[in-house]
């Protein structure tokens, strides 16, 4: 099972039919069970048959989740695969101690790869959806993997099975989602 974490303002609100629903399309489509959490119910949650979690984007203004750093820290421990989807980026930098800067880009973008042979990230350049507010600043903990004139656009930390991708893959690039699963989480899709 995908734990999806849903970053919007709150449960069920409109950003979760726009920026949640679709990575869960994604995952459905690659045989993998989903669920669906709020980030403030985290502790809450039955994780039992985690397999990864994938924290999903936000509106462009919905950003009460950089606020509420503390109900990240469990990505630093995570025992399986993370990838975090534009506000998810900026959830995992922050939790690392890295921090978010206002950066605004909107519309389609040109995003080029910085380093080769990452599993998920071996294409050299591509067209993607860019919709946000704030860019990252990583730190050290994290390799940028790719980035646009304006901002980074995908980091892995150095060690963790941990990603992050500033840009909406659910748009048109489906294909970060399916690589991070096929590439990083068990084949055992029953669960």
């Amino acid at each position: 099972m995908i734990l999806l974490v849903d970053l919007c303002y709150r449960p069920g609100s409109l950003g979760e039919a726009e920026f949640v629903r679709p990575i869960a399309d994604i995952v459905q489509a690659c045989g993998y069970r989903s669920e669906i959490c709020h980030f403030t119910e985290w502790e809450r949650v039955n994780k039992d048959g985690t397999e990864a979690v994938i924290l999903c984007g936000t509106p462009l203004k919905d950003n009460l989740f950089a606020e509420m750093t503390e109900c990240f820290a469990w990505i630093r421990e995570s025992p399986v695969p993370v990838l975090g989807i534009c506000a998810g980026m900026q959830a995992v930098v922050l939790a690392y101690g890295g921090s978010i800067e206002e950066n605004p880009e909107i519309g389609m973008i040109t995003v080029r790869c910085r380093v080769s042979g990452d599993p998920i990230f071996r294409d050299n350049e591509w067209t993607a959806y860019g919709l946000h507010r704030f860019g990252t600043v990583p730190g050290n903990e994290f390799i940028v993997l790719a980035e646009s004139d304006a901002c980074i656009q995908a980091v892995r930390h150095h060690t963790d099975p941990v990603y992050g991708v500033q840009f909406h893959p659910e748009v048109r690039n489906t294909w970060v989602v399916e690589r991070f699963l096929s590439t990083l989480v068990s084949h055992d899709k029953t669960r």
